[in-house]
């Protein structure tokens, strides 16, 4: 019989909050079973019909979640993981809670990013919580953080770290000083204010999770995650992302303003006496454990066609004169599994798919001119072919813009989508 779900297997209290809350241990790692193994067996904890064995009140709220025994499981603490998985994403959001108000579509984006392993750019007008999410949730998930602040002046050598001379006993060495890209999260704030030269410094960081100085190659800390910042407002002083920097981007992440009770709680909270802050997280391997279980959700034959086909029928010109390459097909998949993990399901909808399409893709596909000239958006052109591969259901046009343009066809009555 399994033992009884407990907090302190998967959560921890960081140091500075261990006086106010009570202790919540990282996990231990067995010699036997070390927490960051993977199952060599190929066996998925989606793929057992057995009924799961009943848990604790405290992991009542998973039960949905459940699928099979963990004996039929060659890694039982990945069985674990996956049991609970919905109280670990409950708690993981309340506690971001407690410091972030609303922006929940935000906050589940960045999430899946880290599931997938993947980068993410954040984009929105100053002033909107983009730093203090990224802060607030390398926190809560127990990992290293470092923060770049993007300037037309910044070096590579200033993100990458340098080899420098190092005078001991009258002798001299070369030493090699780490800069911040060794970390867990990287936050690349203002990323398009960076020259070109320095941009350039994170793309071996963020495809082969590794650094070159000076002829020697550094691996960097694992997991790596570069959760980078920008403002579309500002023209003056910014270098634009080349394609090639965006496409390694997982998904871009629009951040809206708040509504009205959002931006109430917002003053309430940081006009009060206190500063808001977390109290505990999950560990770095419950993460991992994490990231292993959103790969091994599966995924129907025919939805996965339907996927590949709808990131294929990008390039077939019309409104996007470029479309979206492979990468894009294994982003939207992946990511679609990770949202569906979060969602408390074991397999990937039509939903899901859907609603990682625009993250996925908006950074991905350039518009032809007159589709920019007619207002088109990013998000416009994919919206229009998830309603052409029946994914979703078309947006009804307003009525005041169909009878200004005579029809009833939407965006398709401005710009032959998906035609050459």
């Amino acid at each position: 019989m399994e033992p009884e779900y407990q907090d302190e297997d998967y959560f921890y209290t960081p140091a500075n909050d261990a006086s106010t809350s009570p202790p919540y241990p990282r996990p231990s790692e067995s010699a036997d079973e070390p927490a960051d193994a993977s199952s060599e067996s190929g066996e998925s904890v989606f793929d057992s019909t057995e009924p799961a064995a009943d848990s604790s009140e405290s992991d009542a709220g998973s039960s949905e979640l459940v699928s099979g025994s963990s004996e039929s499981v060659s890694d039982p603490d990945l069985s674990k993981t996956y049991e609970n998985a919905r109280k670990i994403f409950s708690v993981l959001f309340d506690e971001i809670g407690k410091v972030i108000v609303g922006q929940e579509e935000t906050i589940e984006q960045v999430l899946i990013a880290l599931l997938c392993n993947g980068h993410a750019l954040l984009e929105s007008n100053p002033g909107l919580g983009k730093t203090l999410t990224i802060s607030t949730i390398s926190k809560v998930v127990d990992l290293s953080f470092n923060r770049i602040q993007c300037t037309p002046d910044l070096m590579p050598a200033d993100i990458t770290g340098t080899t420098i001379v190092e005078e001991r006993d009258g002798s001299k060495s070369f030493r090699f000083e780490k800069g911040p890209v060794f970390s867990n999260i990287v936050l690349a704030d203002e990323i398009n204010r960076a020259s070109p030269k320095t941009q350039s410094a994170l793309l071996e960081a963020m495809q082969e999770k590794q650094v070159t100085v000076a002829g020697r190659t550094y691996p960097l800390d694992k997991p790596f995650f570069v959760l980078a910042t920008q403002n579309p407002i500002e023209q003056e002083g910014t270098y634009p992302l080349p394609e090639a920097q965006l496409d390694r981007f997982l998904l871009k992440i629009l951040v809206p303003y708040p509504k009205y009770e959002e931006e109430l709680e917002i003053v309430n909270r940081y006009t009060a006496q206190t500063t808001p802050t977390t109290t505990r997280g999950i560990a770095k391997e419950t993460l991992s454990s994490l990231q292993k279980l959103t790969r091994d959700v599966p995924i129907s034959n025919d939805l996965r066609d339907q996927t590949i086909q709808f990131v294929m029928k990008t390039r077939d010109g019309g409104a996007i004169e470029y479309g979206a390459s492979p990468r894009a097909s294994i982003a939207l998949i992946l990511a679609a599994k990770a949202r569906a993990l979060i969602n408390g399901r074991n397999f990937v909808s039509q939903e899901d798919v859907a609603l990682m399409a625009y993250p996925v893709l908006r950074h991905r596909i350039i518009l032809s001119f007159e589709a920019e000239r007619m207002g088109v958006t990013p998000d416009d052109a994919i919206e229009d072919l998830l309603a052409d591969m029946g994914l979703i259901t078309a947006r009804p046009k307003p009525a005041a813009e169909a009878e200004e343009s005579g029809s009833s066809g939407g965006l398709r009555s401005k710009l032959p989508f998906g035609k050459k």
